[in-house]
């Protein structure tokens, strides 16, 4: 379980004392607001405030004959006062205090989640300004494209996990709202100046409308935000993974010393931290689904949503944070080698710079198809040459593509021979690396 290596101070969060003590939260408010309102005499606010306790494993015991919760705990809340105990619960329902109370655990769940946030990208852009120029070959379908560099692959890290950051911050605010509107949200039997002095005490803000709950809509936003977060994080995983692959070796997990990959096989050295986040993002977006179907509950409420809900809340909040910390480490410990990217680079003979070519020979006059036709033929004998084993480059450090272009005689009706040996300069493609990287972290 995922819990064994939470953090202590999310895992705390959701223990079943954060539980009973975010109830006891609301409780107090709630007296608090009916004694400004003149209910309850301030001497009984103040012993109750000073006094009101519980006890977890008399609410356990207490449980088992009520088989409610909620009155569970009241009762044990009451065993601490005495007379003053009256107003305990006064003019509520369960899910008054419940909800709010989880409104209460989310709010501050969430701004640990966005701490985390923070703190990777501060590591992503770190990263990124240390790569911004390190050459690599960029892949589209798996297959070489044109030259890039690692700083713009962690660039595009950074702008998707800005995204979730704006989407976490704005459902905060949707997320952080209480309820004191009583069994059907009628307010029949409390004010609606008690929700707002309540709230206002809590750091909520008051539902505009409720019913015996505060919707769930505002749940399903909230874990459908971290599992699209868990999205992009398994993507940033997914290609360290790839980056690992012996056949390319680009960029590789730290291992530290004693560490073992395998029982069988000395010599492994696994991407287990990107394996494990992959995992880990899985569990993550599972939530989502029924998250989103415990919209649907009859009526003014029932109690479907209930069960779910003691799963994917802690769940989420205690793997998302969990994950973005492992992905963190791993991602400031990220061994990369820019020889072998350089290496990849020039593994097929030079094909990497076609489209360069392809551009040159229209502002000579040629149609697009005419000079799509020239390089693709030429590009066709490297591909056939590779296969052969032919060396990728001459002596003279000259790729296959560049060779078989400098030896066709109807490309040379156009380009000189200068003209096509410039269009293999790899300083062509990092001429607007600084451009980019002030758009992407201008915050």
């Amino acid at each position: 379980m995922v819990t064994r290596y939470a953090r202590k101070e999310m895992e705390e969060k959701w223990s079943v004392q954060a539980k009973y003590n975010a109830w006891l939260e609301v409780e107090k408010a709630v007296v608090k607001g009916w004694c400004k309102l003149g209910l309850i005499p301030k001497q009984d606010c103040d012993k109750i405030i000073a006094n009101a306790r519980f006890d977890v494993q008399e609410i356990e015991e207490i449980e088992k004959i009520t088989k409610h919760d909620l009155i569970a705990f009241t009762t044990s809340v009451a065993h601490s006062l005495g007379e003053e105990s009256r107003w305990i619960h006064y003019g509520i329902t369960s899910s008054d205090c419940i909800d709010t109370a989880n409104a209460l655990q989310i709010k501050d769940s969430l701004l640990l989640i966005i701490q985390d946030i923070q703190k990777l990208q501060v590591t992503i852009k770190q990263r990124a300004l240390e790569h911004k120029s390190t050459l690599m070959v960029g892949r589209s379908h798996g297959i070489h494209g044109e030259p890039i560099t690692f700083g713009l692959v962690l660039g595009i890290w950074y702008d998707e996990i800005k995204h979730h950051l704006y989407a976490l911050q704005n459902t905060l605010q949707l997320i952080s709202v209480g309820q004191i509107s009583g069994a059907m949200g009628n307010m029949a039997h409390s004010p609606i100046e008690l929700e707002e002095i309540v709230c206002q005490e809590l750091g909520l803000t008051p539902a505009p409308i409720s019913n015996q709950i505060i919707q769930r809509d505002r749940y399903a936003r909230l874990i459908s935000d971290l599992a699209l977060l868990a999205s992009s994080c398994e993507k940033i995983a997914v290609a360290i993974r790839h980056f690992q692959r012996t056949e390319v070796y680009e960029a590789e997990e730290h291992f530290t010393l004693g560490q073992k990959g395998s029982s069988a096989m000395p010599h492994k050295r696994n991407p287990i931290l990107s394996e494990n986040i992959t995992g880990l993002c899985r569990m993550i977006r599972s939530y989502a689904i029924p998250a989103m179907e415990n919209v649907a509950l009859w009526h003014e409420r029932d109690i479907s949503h209930s069960s779910v809900e003691r799963f994917i809340l802690p769940d989420s909040f205690i793997t998302t944070d969990f994950m973005l910390t492992r992905l963190d480490s791993l991602l400031a410990n990220l061994i990369i080698y820019p020889q072998n990217m350089l290496k990849n680079l020039n593994m097929t003979g030079g094909l990497v710079f076609s489209q360069r070519l392809l551009l040159e020979l229209p502002k000579k006059g040629l149609s697009r198809e005419q000079s799509y036709e020239i390089i693709q033929r030429n590009a066709m004998k490297v591909w056939e040459s590779l296969q052969e084993g032919k060396m990728a480059q001459n002596e003279k450090g000259e790729s296959l593509f560049l060779q078989f272009l400098l030896q066709d005689t109807q490309l040379q009706n156009f380009l000189t021979p200068q003209a096509i040996r410039e269009c293999f300069e790899y300083e062509y493609f990092l001429k607007n690396i600084d451009n980019i990287f002030a758009r992407v972290f201008n915050d």
